[in-house]
């Protein structure tokens, strides 16, 4: 079994830019991925995240079980609380809010996780999360009712990184939220990206391939792209 998380570290000692595109559950059914994930192995994807801020866990084990079978590419768990874990993917990003102070995002459902995970083999990658002011309410502020980073306070984003990384998180994910009005500032990515040592994701708010160039170009390691997808599976073809 490959380790995921080396080879994330490889790409980034070598300057390869990996692309994961983020499938919520709650809008792909078992019966769309034959469309989707022909979409997906035509496009320049590294790395399929699967998961969604309310999404209640049913069907996840037979849509991985499904993209899996289409798809070979590493599928990581993308959880917005424990009912997302699948033993049936690849890993699990261990996310910790970084930006929130609601305690059930900084500790409690990680505690509620470790039962479920200690009966897989998922790969456990700990990523420090950190939500950035978008333009508009986002699901992942609505559900974990925090607030999100002011995008004007790149200082205050890289300490929250710096932080994490402190801790020992394996990963810095910053994040606009889904179907975010703006993407994260491209300052702030190349701040925190040139003052931590760990590999950087991006996403949110994303919706052109020069978005996700410029995104890279910023410093990014990993861009996140999902809703931009979800509404034109042609992304790739323009």
């Amino acid at each position: 079994m490959i380790n995921i998380y080396n080879e994330i570290l490889l790409a980034k000692s070598e300057a390869k830019k990996l692309l994961a595109i983020l499938i919520d559950p709650d809008k792909v059914s078992i019966e769309s991925t034959s469309e989707l994930t022909q979409k997906i192995n035509q496009s320049p994807a590294t790395h399929i995240f699967v998961g969604g801020s309310s999404f209640d866990g049913t069907h996840l084990d037979e849509l991985i079980i499904e993209l899996k079978s289409k798809i070979n590419l590493p599928i990581l768990l993308f959880p917005g609380n424990p009912s997302q874990i699948s033993k049936e993917a690849d890993g699990i990003l261990f996310l910790t809010l970084l930006s929130g102070r609601n305690p059930d995002y900084l500790i409690e459902h990680q505690i509620n996780a470790v039962p479920i995970l200690n009966k897989t083999n998922l790969e456990v990658i700990s990523t420090g999360y950190i939500l950035i002011e978008s333009g508009n309410e986002t699901a992942v502020e609505r559900v974990s009712k925090t607030k999100p980073l002011d995008r004007n306070n790149h200082q205050y984003a890289l300490q929250t990184a710096q932080a994490g990384e402190f801790i020992g998180n394996k990963l810095i994910y910053l994040e606009a939220g889904s179907g975010a009005a703006l993407s994260v500032p491209q300052e702030m990515i190349t701040l925190v990206s040139q003052n931590i040592k760990i590999p950087l994701i991006v996403g949110g708010g994303i919706r052109s391939k020069q978005e996700i160039e410029n995104t890279f170009s910023s410093g990014a390691d990993i861009v996140v792209i999902g809703t931009a997808f979800e509404n034109n599976s042609n992304f790739f073809d323009n």
